[in-house]
C-alpha cells in the first residue's frame, strides 16, 4: 500500500471521519475526545476484518470524490456530497457492517490504541 493511502487512512480513522460528512464540503471532522478510561469492547476478529477492508473502501471513495468536488461548478457539489454519502454508506455496507457498527468500531479505535493497532495491521498492502 503506498504510504501516503496508509497514511490518509490512519489520519481519517485518528480524527474520527464519519460517513455523513466531507471534510472538504461540511468541515465537521471531530478530534477525539478524551474520557475516563475504560476496558474497550471486545471486537471480533470478523468485524475488525471488515472494518479494516471499509476503511480501505472509504479511503478509496474519499479521494475520488475529493477530486470531483474540486473539479465541479459550485452549483453541482451538493449534487456530488449527497452521492458521496451514498457512496461512503456502501462501502461500509458492502462489507457487512451498518454504519452504526463501522462508527462505533472507529470510535473504539480512536480511544483504545490496541484496537486501532490491529484494525490498521489488517489493513491490505497494495501492489503498485
Amino acid at each position: 500500500m503506498h504510504v501516503w493511502t496508509r497514511s490518509m487512512a490512519a489520519a481519517l480513522l485518528a480524527t474520527g471521519w464519519h460517513l455523513s460528512t466531507i471534510p472538504e464540503v461540511k468541515a465537521q471532522a471531530q478530534a477525539p475526545v478524551p474520557g475516563p478510561s475504560e476496558p474497550s469492547p471486545s471486537i471480533s476478529d470478523q468485524k475488525l476484518d471488515a472494518a479494516a477492508a471499509a476503511l480501505e473502501r472509504l479511503t478509496s471513495v474519499h479521494q475520488d470524490y475529493r477530486q470531483r468536488m474540486a473539479a465541479a461548478a459550485p452549483s453541482d457539489r451538493e449534487r456530488i456530497a449527497d452521492e458521496a454519502t451514498g457512496a461512503l454508506k456502501k462501502a461500509v455496507t458492502d462489507q457487512g457492517l451498518s454504519v452504526e457498527e463501522y462508527s462505533s468500531i472507529v470510535e473504539v479505535a480512536k480511544k483504545d490504541p490496541e484496537t486501532r493497532r490491529k484494525l490498521l495491521q489488517r489493513m491490505r498492502p497494495q501492489t503498485q
